[in-house]
């Protein structure tokens, strides 16, 4: 399966619209002031500030998101581009490459831009929902990222990716995406439920988007699945 979809990706030109997603967070983080490289911003004190200020702005606050204010929101949108940290910007964006490529392929790549925008701008108004009265900022892609990931295991359950677990000393390990999948959907199920939601980590937006990303997946391509296995057995009915 794995060979198959490289194939398609080869002959269409490759995940054009995932290595734009990518290309679009990179460029937003390296030109805002968490990079810590755009010298408008300062250094010390000023760059703390002026960071705390850049993301109030264009990162989802859940009360002033509940108050429906226009600039408010449009802040789920704006927010999935903006990460807080190296570290959060490139642990997203791992996911995304090797996640997002076969599933833009399979779903076309307007379609998986449209998924994407939408299951991530839900996650996070899902997220500020649950927690209306918080003034913490929420920034990143993980909400559109847990879809991808959502989709991916329905789309492609049987693939194998390679994983590597803290616990076996990072021993890295292909295994079938959807014990991947689920083993990373429980980890946030407790996680969230253990914690909460912590300064930089909104787990129950990762859920959201999960359970997003795989439903649409099931109403979309399941249905499809159906009507072909329907018109597969009528044919071989209607044959002497």
């Amino acid at each position: 399966m794995i060979a198959k979809w490289r194939a398609v990706r080869a002959a269409a030109g490759g995940p054009v619209a995932t290595h734009a997603l990518i290309a679009g967070c990179c460029a937003v983080f390296l030109l805002g002031p968490a990079s810590g490289l755009n010298p408008s911003y300062g250094t010390g004190e000023r760059l703390l500030e002026a960071g705390t200020a850049y993301f109030r702005r264009w990162g989802v606050v859940p009360a002033e998101l509940a108050e429906g204010s226009p600039r408010a929101l449009l802040t789920p949108l704006t927010a999935l581009f903006l990460h807080g940290s190296w570290l959060h910007l490139l642990g997203n964006m791992l996911f995304l490459r090797v996640f997002g490529a076969m599933a833009e392929e399979r779903m076309g790549r307007p379609a998986f831009l449209c998924f994407y925008v939408c299951t991530g701008y839900l996650a996070l108004a899902g997220y500020a929902a649950a927690n209306a009265s918080s003034e913490q900022t929420l920034v990143g892609a993980s909400g559109a990222i847990s879809a991808v990931l959502g989709a991916f295991l329905f789309l492609f359950p049987r693939a194998r990716v390679t994983s590597l677990f803290p616990f076996l000393y990072f021993l890295p390990l292909r295994l079938p995406a959807w014990l991947v999948l689920l083993f990373w959907f429980a980890l946030q199920w407790v996680a969230a439920h253990r914690a909460g939601s912590g300064p930089g980590v909104a787990y129950l937006a990762h859920l959201v988007g999960f359970s997003l990303g795989f439903l649409l997946a099931w109403v979309r391509y399941g249905r499809a699945a159906r009507v072909r296995r329907s018109a597969t057995a009528t044919e071989g009915d209607s044959q002497p």
